[in-house]
């Protein structure tokens, strides 16, 4: 599988990354975003504690799983080749999609055979990154999320914050107000199982109605040629199952050899996301509705996606990116992603996973910021239930993102795009300062003497820090100083 060409402008997102250290600065300003997200995070930090009692069994289930992963990348495009095979002979149609224009096409063409004008989705993270609602409704297709933090987040015509807890940005009266602006007949509360079982209400009451369901899949299992689904609310099951059309969407990493690797995975998934044992919902989707059954699609197609995953699977070190089952745990443990919160990465895919994710597929000159905003404290590889060393990409990312640029072929879109010509001056002239000393010593005596004119501003550096001060004497000058002082004092 080689490397293969994709537009990074094709997302709405490539511009929203590029504005990351605006998003920064904004969502730093919100007091209320910031303190969601430190509750929210310190509760996950408690819930995956306390679902992992034993040490020692954690760190068996995360060795045994990112061998699943590794061996299952390893076979990728035998793997890939396998489960077409078993899928069409279950009667699911598999479509390839390189980039995500070529996913939203397929999709709406399948829509369009079915003459389709009403859509209920499932939680789909690779939908959100095809920006496949935007694409429908611009086609007069109504698109609804069915998902409860998912529908919040449409209603507030925002994209998702977390990729477990789409809306795990607001709180409950924040979800209580926009309710009452957008569903007749609200009545103000901020009990939360009021505010549950309203938006429960307004949703499936679209079941019925919808002519397609839309959703994401977790595993794709190529023995057997098994869609496995895993959520907690059922309205994943009730958009596979009610309508007519059943259209799934997936990366090509999602794919699993066998049967019993989704076991491990999914205990690993379930436990490191929410710290829930097993998940409410667990879905097998292996046929269309057969002759003597009552319900189910009549139609089922998976849609496969790339958008960079090969980029990425090309590299032997970049290809560990995409051993990530997407449980968020790297999210709920990064102190910077707690302190600015999901929508400041300008993503689809926020926090150290994103750093990672997004550059394969947006591409680095939109994303060169993103794997610097790390401070490389090593708590999401350490939580990473699969074994992703994040801490050590990102740092490739940093280095891929200024190197200076050859005639070799790209190792990724837009390489070479951070590295900044006053930067590469300074540096080089640092290095020729310390490569000889009568320079380095020379520059030395120049800055000490002319200490008062460094300003005390140096950008935003300084912004959080205090402006370094020079000495009045180099450290060689003071030596010298204090040597013949002692010998003064001798004589």
């Amino acid at each position: 599988m080689s490397a293969q060409k994709f537009d990074p402008d094709e997302s709405k997102y490539a511009a929203s990354a590029r504005a990351f250290r605006d998003n920064v600065t904004r969502d730093l300003a919100n007091e209320e975003l910031r303190d969601n997200f430190r509750g929210a995070m310190d509760y996950l930090m408690d819930k995956r504690k306390s679902a992992f009692p034993s040490s020692d069994e954690l760190e068996s289930l995360r060795e045994q799983c990112k061998l699943i992963k590794q061996r299952c990348l390893l076979k990728l495009p035998h793997l890939l080749e396998e489960l077409e095979t078993n899928l069409e002979a279950n009667g699911i149609k598999v479509h390839w999609a390189e980039t995500i224009t070529d996913a939203n096409d397929i999709i709406a063409q399948l829509i369009a055979k079915k003459n389709g004008k009403t859509v209920v989705k499932g939680k789909s993270m690779v939908s959100e990154e095809t920006a496949l609602n935007d694409y429908l409704e611009a086609r007069d297709i109504e698109c609804l999320e069915s998902d409860m933090g998912e529908y919040i987040v449409q209603l507030a015509h925002e994209h998702p914050s977390h990729i477990i807890m789409p809306a795990i940005h607001q709180n409950k009266k924040q979800v209580a107000d926009l309710f009452a602006e957008n569903i007749d007949g609200f009545a103000h509360t901020t009990d939360v199982d009021a505010l549950i079982g309203e938006g429960r209400r307004v949703l499936r009451e679209k079941f019925s109605q919808a002519d397609v369901g839309i959703t994401g899949v977790n595993f794709a299992v190529a023995e057997t040629g098994t869609l496995c689904l895993v959520e907690n609310e059922g309205n994943g099951r009730m958009c596979s199952t009610v309508p007519n059309l059943h259209i799934a969407i997936t990366g090509i990493e999602k794919v699993v050899e066998f049967l019993d690797d989704v076991p491990p995975l999914l205990s690993l998934l379930t436990r490191s996301a929410t710290g829930q044992i097993i998940s409410t919902y667990f879905n097998m989707i292996s046929s269309p509705r057969k002759n003597d059954e009552k319900d189910g699609p009549e139609e089922v197609h998976l849609v496969l996606l790339d958008n960079g995953r090969s980029q990425a699977f090309a590299d032997d070190e970049l290809r560990q990116t995409l051993q990530c089952i997407r449980c968020g745990a790297c999210m709920n443990h990064c102190p910077v992603y707690t302190r600015i919160g999901g929508h400041a990465y300008g993503t689809v895919y926020p926090g150290p996973i994103g750093k990672i994710v997004s550059p394969h597929m947006l591409g680095l000159e939109a994303t060169n910021n993103l794997p610097t905003a790390s401070s490389l404290c090593g708590a999401c590889g350490e939580v990473c239930p699969v074994k992703i060393p994040i801490p050590k990409l990102l740092l490739r990312l940093r280095t891929e993102s200024v190197k200076n640029k050859t005639s070799a072929p790209e190792v990724m879109k837009g390489e070479g795009s951070g590295r900044k010509t006053l930067e590469v001056i300074i540096w080089k002239t640092w290095s020729v300062m310390h490569k000889y000393s009568f320079i380095y010593n020379t520059s030395m005596w120049f800055a000490t003497r002319l200490r008062k004119l460094m300003p005390s501003k140096l950008g935003v550096w300084t912004s959080v820090r205090s402006a370094p001060k020079l000495a009045p004497q180099t450290l060689h000058e003071k030596i010298k100083a204090r040597n013949n002082q002692k010998n003064k004092g001798g004589k």
